[in-house]
């Protein structure tokens, strides 16, 4: 993963945490790696990777069992929330961009629309 200047290196690690378990690639209640495996699998100090589990927690993303790792939560309404907050963050990013270039409303959609991908 490449890190980017403008966020705090724990923020962008949680939301690819986020993303990764929003699209199934980690699944509810599975097992976290270690604060140092995750460390490693992202190169960042393992202060950082205690941080990020910290946050995670304090979000309830993840819970630890003492003894036994950090596990991602088997909350599906907090799956969903997080769900929901990723994809009202996308669309409000785009909007914005949109705007910015001139877009109105209507040409938005417009453009949704002939642009569909599916």
């Amino acid at each position: 993963m490449e890190f980017k200047n403008n966020s705090p290196i724990y923020l962008q690690v949680i939301d690819d945490l986020k993303r990764r378990i929003v699209i199934g690639e980690i699944l509810l209640g599975e097992k976290m790696p270690s604060t140092r495996e995750l460390a490693l699998q992202y190169q960042i100090n393992p202060n950082t990777a205690v941080r990020v589990y910290n946050e995670m927690e304090g979000l309830g993303l993840v819970f630890t069992k003492r003894g036994l790792g950090t596990f991602v939560t088997e909350d599906v309404e907090k799956y969903n929330s997080i769900r929901r907050e990723m994809a009202e963050d996308y669309v409000k990013h785009f909007m914005e961009g949109m705007s910015y270039i001139g877009f109105s409303k209507e040409e938005i959609i417009k453009c949704i629309e002939e642009f569909q991908m599916l």
